[in-house]
């Protein structure tokens, strides 16, 4: 070493000896996310050797916590899967027109989805309809007046139309309503081509997605319909080869989407052709679920439900050579935060919660909120009547906490006690600033809103164009679903802390508050909100 750095590195030993120790709540939480997150656990994909290793880890860290286990199922809670992988070297799709054939090119203009839910030969005309939805409450309606019967739409992915709510328009978005929406019109596929603005990676990290299964339960559900014969997704910079000869450009439509007019919608004067080859298998997976009896008996059979996905998507497409996903952020952050929400509770000195909490750690998340549809759907033996959920997924601690973002917090009253809890910790709760993202129905909080029940999901929050934003779409380019989602990248444990303490007083006032919560008069999600049974006690 030289004599210069052997001087540079001597200044630096007073500052490193003055640095502040971690605090211990901050390594109890670390300690979790380490594990969660550790190449041993293989990246935690839904089925795997890997998930099984994480989930029996969170069930002994929640009995450790004084969490009891599920009345008959233990810790464990079962979820039959069915996995469907496309087989790539068999798969085509390619544009005709005028009798020729130009290939999209998979990886590079083209994704197709292992989503699709038939395989089989492909041949069917392309009609562009915006963005490619029918909105009855807002008097949208993108199909109308389109000869749609054996066409596959092309759709502009990442927007609202304008005058539409985000909630509204995300709920409307999802699988589930767009596959109804689009059966009736009688379609069959949809690629959508993403507006540039609202990208969260880069193509080509989306473009290893086809390696991943697309799953489904194997016992449908209540919530489940028929899927999408053919979907993919077109690279914006291919765009225009959809587009060509029609008299439009992407980048026009573009424009009409990002000044908030309407687009215009029409046949294009081209065609797809192509096969799609999909193998299908059977799996099981395990939602993670502990029980915390409620102490006051008038109200212990209603139930608080947190939730955050313990799944992530296991190996992938390689990125410098890393092939491990390991799922720091998303979601072992989460799922560290529930331990530790679970643990507040054992060492809190005052009286236990009036009703039960349960704490769930999901499975198949990024499969389709698959393990969430399946606990609503079917709550284990004791659940009593769920009347709350509080979701976290990926809460991204960058920065200190010094603002929240309450996804459906306009929704019902939930939103009360989340800004005394907020209010008591100096914390500022801020409308979601992306609303085009759809988060309201991209994570495991949708699957108890469609049961009826009043949810939040909750993540650190910036203001529009702050330097917290510029962070925050920095780490979603470089490390979502990457593997770059480590445990080297830089994490505000503190912070974590901090977000640890508001989850928990918040499930506490919904817990001991004299009400259930209840939807909003006005939110389109009251409609999901099944008549409490007769033996349900009123508070």
């Amino acid at each position: 070493m030289s004599l210069l750095r052997i001087c540079a590195c001597s200044l630096l030993i007073p500052a490193l000896g003055h640095a502040k120790a971690p605090s211990l709540a901050a390594q109890r939480w670390w300690s979790h996310v380490e594990a969660l997150a550790s190449d041993g656990m293989e990246g935690r994909d839904t089925g795997s050797a890997g998930y099984v290793r994480a989930a029996e880890y969170v069930a002994a860290k929640l009995a450790e916590a004084g969490v009891q286990p599920g009345v008959g199922t233990g810790f464990l809670q079962e979820v039959p899967l069915q996995s469907r992988r496309l087989v790539r070297e068999k798969s085509r799709l390619a544009l005709v027109r005028e009798g020729g054939e130009e290939p999209l090119l998979l990886g590079q203009d083209l994704i197709l989805s292992p989503g699709s839910s038939r395989a089989g030969p492909v041949e069917a005309g392309l009609v562009f309809a915006g963005y490619g939805l029918t909105i009855p409450e807002a008097g949208h309606d993108d199909l109308a007046g389109l000869d749609l019967r054996g066409k596959v739409l092309v759709v502009l992915s990442g927007g609202t139309p304008p005058g539409v709510a985000s909630n509204l328009a995300a709920h409307y978005k999802s699988r589930e309503e767009l596959a109804r929406t689009y059966a009736r019109a009688g379609v069959v596929g949809m690629l959508m081509v993403r507006n540039p603005r609202t990208q969260e990676m880069p193509w080509e990290r989306a473009a290893g997605s086809m390696l991943q299964p697309a799953m489904m339960l194997a016992k449908p559900t209540e919530q489940e319909e028929g899927g999408i014969p053919l979907l993919g997704s077109i690279n914006p910079l291919s765009a225009d080869k959809l587009f060509a000869g029609s008299g439009h450009t992407f980048g026009e439509l573009v424009a009409l989407a990002d000044s908030g007019k309407p687009m215009p919608r029409f046949a294009l004067p081209a065609s797809v052709r192509g096969h799609l080859e999909l193998e299908q298998s059977q799996l099981h997976s395990f939602n993670v679920v502990g029980r915390l009896p409620g102490g006051d008996p008038a109200l212990a059979e209603e139930a608080v439900v947190l939730t955050a996905h313990l799944d992530h998507v296991g190996f992938g497409q390689p990125v410098n050579g890393d092939s491990l996903y390991n799922g720091a952020m998303d979601n072992a952050t989460g799922v560290a935060a529930l331990l530790e929400v679970a643990r507040s509770f054992q060492e809190s000195k005052g009286r236990k919660p009036r009703r039960t909490i349960l704490f769930v750690a999901v499975t198949a998340e990024e499969k389709g909120l698959l393990g969430s549809r399946w606990f609503a759907e079917h709550p284990p033996e004791g659940t009593g009547r769920v009347v709350a959920n509080v979701n976290t997924d990926m809460f991204l601690p960058l920065t200190p906490l010094k603002r929240i973002i309450a996804y459906g917090k306009e929704e019902s009253s939930l939103a009360v006690p989340l800004k005394a809890s907020a209010a008591r910790m100096g914390i500022e709760v801020l409308p979601d600033p992306n609303p085009d993202a759809n988060t309201f129905v991209r994570s495991d909080q949708y699957s108890f809103i469609r049961q009826g029940v009043p949810a939040l999901s909750l993540k650190f929050g910036y203001r529009k164009g702050s330097a917290e934003e510029a962070l925050f779409k920095e780490w979603r380019m470089k490390r979502y679903h990457a593997p770059a989602d480590d445990l080297s990248q830089p994490m505000d444990r503190e912070a974590a802390v901090h977000f640890v303490k508001l989850l928990a007083d918040l499930t506490q006032r919904i817990a001991d508050a004299p009400s259930r919560p209840r939807w909003n008069g006005d939110s389109f999600f009251k409609r999901f909100e099944s008549p409490p049974a007769s033996s349900s006690p009123t508070p």
